[in-house]
C-alpha cells in the first residue's frame, strides 16, 4: 500500500521536469545572427526589406594603384621602392565587424606638405520594423548631407527623398555616419574654415559655382561633395569629402592636401576632380551591377 501511495507523486514530479526542459530548449533556439530583424509579439508591421548588398570590398586592395599614384604622387626619392610600396599598401581602419564597416587610410608626406586619403564603406542594416535597409541608409545619408549644409539640387532624381531625409537628420542632430581622417563634415564650420563657393560679403559666390559644396547627380543613388579651406598655424589645407549612397551602402571619401607655404593654396578643381574620379571608380567596381 505504501508503494502505491508514492507512485502518483513520482509521476507528477516527472511531468513537471519534462515541462521545464521543454521551455528551456525552446528559449535556447531563439538566437539569431547580426543581420536578423526580430519582430515584436503581436506586431502587424511588415518585415523590413533586406538590403541589396550583403558584403563589402577589401578596401586597401580595392583602390587601383594608378589611382593612388594620381591622388598621392610620390616624389621618386625612394631608391628601392620600399617606402612607396608601403605608402600605396595603405593601413586598414580598425573595425569590429568587417561585414558592416571597412576602411583604409593612406598618407603621403613631402617637404612641401602632406596628403591624406581615406575611404570608408558602411553597409547599413535596419532593425526598425517596417523600415528597409535602403530606407535606413537614406536616412543616415540625409543626416550627413544636412550636417554639411549641402543644398539639395532640384534636378536630382531623388531630390525629394534626400531633402526629406536631410530635414529629418537636421532635426535629430549630428551625423552618425563615418568620419574618416581628413576633415569630416560638421554642423557649423570653424571660424578659420571657409567653403569654396560660400557667399561673400557682396552675396556672390566666392568661387566658381561648379566647385561649391553641392549634390552630385551622377554618382550612386545619392551623393554630395564638400570642400573646405582651412588656415592654421602650421599652414593651409583643403579638405574634400565625398559621400555617396548605393542602395544600403554608404561610401565616404576624405581627401585633403596640406601646404606648409600659405601662399600655395591647394586648388579645389584639382582635388575635387581626383576625388570624384576615385568615387566613380569605387561605384563602378563594386556597385555597378
Amino acid at each position: 500500500m505504501q508503494r502505491r501511495a508514492h507512485a502518483p507523486a513520482a509521476a507528477l514530479a516527472a511531468t513537471l521536469l519534462a515541462a521545464v526542459l521543454t521551455a528551456c530548449s525552446g528559449g535556447a533556439g531563439a538566437a539569431g545572427g547580426d543581420d536578423s530583424k526580430p519582430g515584436h509579439a503581436g506586431s502587424t508591421a511588415p518585415a523590413a526589406q533586406p538590403g541589396k548588398y550583403h558584403s563589402l570590398p577589401e578596401p586597401c586592395g580595392y583602390v587601383n594603384r594608378d589611382t593612388l599614384r594620381r591622388l598621392l604622387p610620390a616624389t621618386g626619392d625612394d631608391e628601392d621602392g620600399r617606402d612607396t610600396a608601403k605608402l600605396y599598401k595603405g593601413q586598414a581602419a580598425i573595425t569590429y565587424d568587417t561585414d558592416r564597416r571597412v576602411g583604409c587610410r593612406w598618407k603621403l608626406e613631402t617637404p612641401q606638405g602632406t596628403r591624406h586619403l581615406a575611404v570608408d564603406f558602411e553597409r547599413v542594416v535596419s532593425y526598425q520594423p517596417g523600415v528597409s535597409d535602403e530606407q535606413r541608409a537614406e536616412q543616415l545619408y540625409g543626416r550627413q548631407a544636412a550636417a554639411a549644409h549641402i543644398p539639395v539640387s532640384s534636378a536630382s532624381p531623388s531630390a525629394s527623398g534626400s531633402s526629406s531625409a536631410a530635414s529629418a537628420g537636421a532635426s535629430q542632430g549630428a551625423s552618425s555616419g563615418p568620419h574618416p581622417q581628413g576633415g569630416a563634415a560638421s554642423g557649423s564650420p570653424s571660424p578659420s574654415a571657409s567653403r569654396t563657393g560660400a557667399p561673400s560679403a557682396s552675396g556672390s559666390p566666392a568661387g566658381g559655382a561648379s566647385l561649391a559644396p553641392r549634390v552630385l547627380d551622377d554618382l550612386g543613388d545619392d551623393a554630395f561633395i564638400d570642400d573646405k579651406l582651412i588656415n592654421s598655424g602650421s599652414g593651409v589645407h583643403r579638405d574634400i569629402n565625398i559621400v555617396f549612397r548605393a542602395a544600403n551602402v554608404i561610401v565616404t571619401i576624405a581627401y585633403d592636401q596640406w601646404s606648409v607655404d600659405k601662399l600655395h593654396v591647394p586648388a579645389s578643381e584639382d582635388l575635387q576632380g581626383k576625388a570624384q574620379s576615385l568615387a566613380r571608380e569605387l561605384e563602378a567596381g563594386h556597385f555597378g551591377n
